[in-house]
Order: C-alpha cells, then sequence, then structure tokens
C-alpha cells in the first residue's frame, strides 16, 4: 500500500498520475475562518508550472487550481480541502518506447518490482507533475504562516558548478523572480542559464542547490528527542523529487569546526535573547531558536535525457535508451516553489501542535 498523505496535525493527502486526467491534494486540519488570497495560491502555481521559460519543459500546462470543498464565501470551513489542477496538455504517445524499458536514475523498473503494474506515461505516479498538488497545498500554509509572521524564501544557489555569492542576508525576491533560473545575482544567473542551454543541447541534464530562508519563527518550535524540527523538514524535503540531501545553516561545513567557532552564543538585548551568530541554522537541540532557519537542499541532474545510455527492458534484456518526451534540463528553477511549499507545510504542522 502506497503512503500518499504526510502531517500530524495538518494533514495533505495527494493524488494523480502525471498524464491522468488531473493531480490534486487534500488537506485536512486546516483552520476555520480563515480568509484565502486565491490570486496568490495562482501566483504559486505559475512559479511551478512547466512551461514557463524556453530552459524548462515544453509542457505547456496553465495548472489553474479547482476548488472543490473546504472553502466558502473565500473564506476556509474547517473541513477537507480539495484542490485540483487539470492536464490539460499530455501527449502521452510520446512515451510509446517507455512503456517496456526502464530509464536509468528513474523509479520505472521499482515501481514494477513493488507494484507490478504502473503507468509509464510521463513517469506516472513517480513524475514532478504531482508536486503541483503540493505547492497549492503549500500556498495555503504560506498564508496561514504570513498571518503568523513567518515567511519563506527560496531561490537557486548553484547550478552544476556554478554557485551564487555569499550572502548576508534573505535576498528580495524581487531580485529572485525576474531571474529565469531564480537566482538573485544577475551575473551568476545568466553563467547558469548558459549551462543549461548547453547540457540541454547536449541532450543531458544539470542539478543543483536550493537554498531557503525562514524568518519570524517563535523559539521552541520542534521537539528534542522525537520530531526534532529539523527531522521534520527533512521529511518533507527528501520527499520531494530528485532531492538527494539537506543540510540546516553551516551544513557539513560544521565538521571541521571547533566547538568554539561553531557554537551560537546566547546574549541579551532590548529585542530578547537571541543568538550572535546562525550557524546552526535557527535550530538548536531540535527546536528554532528564532534566528532565521537557513536549508540548503541538494538536487541530482533530472534522470530522464535524450542522451544514449545502457539499460534493461521488461525481459531483463540489455538495450539501450535514448529517451523521447519533455523533460525539464535542470529542475531547480521549478523546484524553487516546491522547496518553499514543503517547507510552509512542515513548519504549519508544527505551529498547530505548539497551539494544541
Amino acid at each position: 500500500m502506497a503512503r500518499n498523505s504526510i502531517g500530524k496535525n495538518l494533514t495533505i493527502t495527494s493524488f494523480g498520475e502525471s498524464h491522468g486526467a488531473a493531480v490534486g491534494v487534500v488537506v485536512d486540519g486546516y483552520p476555520a475562518n480563515v480568509e484565502i488570497d486565491f490570486d496568490a495560491l495562482q501566483l504559486c502555481m505559475a512559479r511551478r508550472r512547466p512551461g514557463q521559460s524556453e530552459i524548462t519543459t515544453s509542457r505547456n500546462e496553465t495548472d489553474e487550481v479547482e476548488i472543490l470543498s473546504g472553502i466558502y464565501e473565500g473564506k476556509t470551513l474547517g473541513s477537507p480541502i480539495t484542490m485540483i489542477i487539470r492536464n490539460n496538455d499530455a501527449k502521452s504517445k510520446d512515451y510509446d518506447d517507455l512503456k517496456n524499458i526502464y530509464r536509468p536514475g528513474h523509479a520505472d523498473l521499482l515501481y514494477d518490482a513493488k507494484y507490478g503494474h504502473r503507468d509509464h506515461r510521463g513517469g506516472g505516479r513517480s513524475s514532478a507533475r504531482i508536486t503541483a498538488g503540493w505547492v497549492a497545498a503549500g500556498s495555503l500554509a504560506t498564508q496561514y504562516l504570513e498571518k503568523q509572521g513567518i515567511t519563506i524564501t527560496g531561490w537557486v544557489n548553484q547550478i552544476y558548478n556554478i554557485i551564487a555569492p555569499k550572502l548576508e542576508c534573505t535576498p528580495n525576491r524581487i531580485e529572485i523572480e525576474k531571474s529565469m533560473v531564480r537566482c538573485w545575482d544577475e551575473e551568476t544567473s545568466q553563467s547558469m542559464i548558459a549551462a543549461i542551454e548547453l547540457a540541454k543541447s547536449e541532450n543531458d541534464s544539470l542539478g543543483g542547490v536550493i537554498q531557503c530562508h525562514i524568518e519570524g519563527m517563535p523559539k521552541g518550535i520542534g521537539e528534542p528527542v522525537f520530531g526534532k524540527l529539523q527531522a521534520v523538514l527533512g521529511e518533507y524535503l527528501l520527499n520531494i523529487n530528485a532531492v538527494k540531501g539537506i543540510s540546516f545553516g553551516d551544513g557539513f561545513a560544521a565538521a571541521a569546526m571547533k566547538g568554539s567557532e561553531h557554537n551560537d552564543e546566547w546574549h541579551s538585548n532590548n529585542h530578547g535573547v537571541g543568538t550572535k551568530t546562525n550557524h546552526s541554522g535557527g535550530i538548536i537541540g531540535g527546536m528554532s531558536t528564532g534566528e532565521d532557519i537557513n536549508i540548503q537542499v541538494a538536487f541530482k541532474p533530472t534522470s530522464t535525457i535524450g542522451k544514449e545510455q545502457n539499460t534493461v527492458n521488461h525481459l531483463e534484456e540489455n538495450v539501450t535508451i535514448a529517451a523521447t518526451g519533455r523533460h525539464d534540463p535542470c529542475v531547480l528553477p521549478r523546484a524553487v516553489p516546491i522547496v518553499e511549499a514543503m517547507c510552509a507545510l512542515a513548519i504549519m504542522d508544527l505551529i498547530l501542535e505548539s497551539k494544541s
């Protein structure tokens, strides 16, 4: 039995396949009487949708969200919120050659081994297409958190071996969004675009790193033993397609530091108690410190590529494959709103728990 739900206090249940009639989500546990900004919801969808530029997949979906339940007269009812996003530009015939061949780096073979039956069209249930519903749910969570003074900002910090300059503060969203790759630094952005275009021309793909900052967190969100804040965030983020690792604060660099270098000293000022530094990334002992939570999320290169590779078919015969269909040469630009959405859902789940 597949797990299609996540969350304890705020639960989302994902449904749909890449080339089915629609994808969507059911959100349960969302508080009643919260006014929803539908324009903000649709803007989140536009940031994730395919076909938004020449460096993303050419699949052209409008990703308009239909609300089937849980919202009336612009406000939530406290009942399950059902949202669907219809698939209007699926070209299933493009995937006929993949029906009996297993793509390297993809879930095809393992899905068949586990369930004995799969939808091969566009990756079916394993496709990142299903994250459209997650972004819709995440937009509702984001709107709830913003009313609590909590904001979440993500951007592309690295593509391949191209890394943006180090920042001391969260970049402006306007600077991020004016970039085709969602990198705030214009020079770095242009280098990233050129690298993606080159990989695309070579029928290859690229990975990278998304940086995400969560600001306005109250102290003490998360548990000191099981249910640590970083563990809950990790559960949500590691379920995003193509994510291979996450780190918080200084991350793996902390392994090469001394305690005297890494410890964030507490100090008191007119604004209360805080830390002088933020090497921990806003989380100490499994709980939020009140400082910005800094997260790095690493994505592997897109698995489906047009370059010829060795693989096997359903008869376990060795064959070669040069995949057809429409795929992102780099998922990073469209993955930024997905990272933000999953962070918002995780944080809202914990905020609701703290209120109870």
